[in-house]
């Protein structure tokens, strides 16, 4: 077995336009080398998703180690904007360009090099597992949660994760996520009753309404945050209302609002409180008011301990870096995993995820591979 390159494998990743639903060729790259490399595969497909969960070892002895990561990306927008080819790998200046450089083709290149490596040189007395999804970056109805849902119809189980999303603001090492906050999407459909603006008391103006809605939900503190979590926020991303006639009084508009929220609150206690809310401002406007709130996931934390310890201690040794342990950020498919065993998230500098010419530097690529071969070193010396 020869060592695996994981700037080339992840140079041949981002050449596989694997822009969610579409597999892309990534799963069936990364399929093809693991098998090859000793590693049992099981293709897992639902709702036109690919999916792979890869087995090094018995499951069935020893604690099983798991890396989790995704191979679809994000469109990559105006193409034209773009100064090398988002899916051609390019080299320039020490940096490997293309769409999902950063979220999160290195990462799974770093691990999966990491993985096979390890059970060449240093054979555990365990297993490890790579889970790799192609629907992260969509509804992720049909990604992670597939495979956790094939992993038990099988008896396949795993004892502790590391998600590779990135997790750094600034420099490599910086932080590792223990926890994710959950989120809330709803949106509000205000109806009210269409009339002329010069006779008001004839019209039931639903903007009035909306408008005062939004000034109760920002204007209220949702909490001061927890002892590993930030304050909740809540953000208005858009108030709609199709009205072009500036002598209409509308009959309907619509907003939507987005909360990040710590553990102080459930998604259902959030949903419960944005009902009470609209129903008050509902009653004292005279309008309808139709709340249809979208939980993405609950709030997590993965108690500090054991595993956030060995990575700790293992970014440490590799890169002479303290990490912080952080809860920041939006979700992750960790909040799936996180209903079957402990789970951590680290990975590269997030900088240019998503962006126009995203970005990774080279060296980071390398020094995370090292980091994910130390992990592994470190568990199944210490678990």
């Amino acid at each position: 077995m020869s060592e695996i390159d994981p700037v080339k494998l992840t140079a041949d990743l981002i050449k596989c336009p694997s822009v969610t639903p579409d597999e892309g060729g990534a799963i069936a790259l990364l399929e093809g080398l693991l098998k090859k490399n000793g590693f049992s595969c099981s293709r897992i497909s639902r709702g036109g998703i690919e999916n792979l969960f890869a087995r090094w070892g018995s499951g069935k002895l020893g604690n099983s180690f798991a890396y989790n990561g995704h191979t679809d990306v994000v469109p990559v927008g105006n193409s034209q904007s773009w100064s090398v080819d988002p899916f051609g790998a390019e080299v320039k200046n020490g940096y490997l360009f293309g769409r999902g450089a950063t979220d999160m083709k290195s990462s799974v290149a770093a691990f999966v090099s990491a993985a096979i490596g390890f059970v060449a040189k240093n054979p555990p007395n365990g297993s490890i597992v790579i889970t790799i999804t192609g629907d992260e970056e969509g509804e992720a109805k049909n990604g992670t949660s597939a495979i956790l849902d094939w992993m038990l119809q099988n008896d396949e189980k795993i004892s502790h994760c590391l998600v590779g999303e990135p997790t750094c603001p600034e420099y490599l090492g910086e932080m590792v996520k223990i926890g994710r906050r959950g989120s809330v999407t709803t949106k509000f459909s205000v109806k009210g009753l269409q009339g002329h603006t010069a006779y008001p008391n004839l019209a039931v103006n639903p903007l009035i309404a909306l408008v005062r809605l939004m000034d109760a939900l920002t204007q209220e503190s949702l909490d001061q945050g927890s002892e590993h979590f930030d304050p909740s926020t809540l953000a208005i991303t858009t108030i709609d209302t199709g009205n072009s006639a500036s002598n209409v009084i509308p009959e309907k508009a619509t907003a939507k609002v987005n909360i990040r929220f710590n553990d102080n609150h459930t998604g259902e206690s959030i949903r419960r409180w944005l009902e009470r809310t609209s129903d008050s401002v509902s009653k004292k406007t005279g309008t309808e008011i139709k709340v249809d709130t979208h939980i993405t996931g609950d709030s997590f934390l993965t108690t500090p301990g054991k595993l956030s310890d060995i990575v700790c201690k293992s970014i440490q040794q590799e890169l002479g870096v303290k990490p912080v342990l952080s809860t920041t950020g939006g979700t992750s498919d960790a909040r799936f995993i996180k209903n079957v065993c402990p789970v951590v998230e680290f990975g590269l500098v997030g900088k240019t995820i998503h962006a126009i010419d995203e970005r990774v530097e080279i060296s980071q690529i390398r020094d995370l591979k090292k980091v994910y071969t130390r992990i592994l070193e470190n568990y199944f010396a210490e678990i």
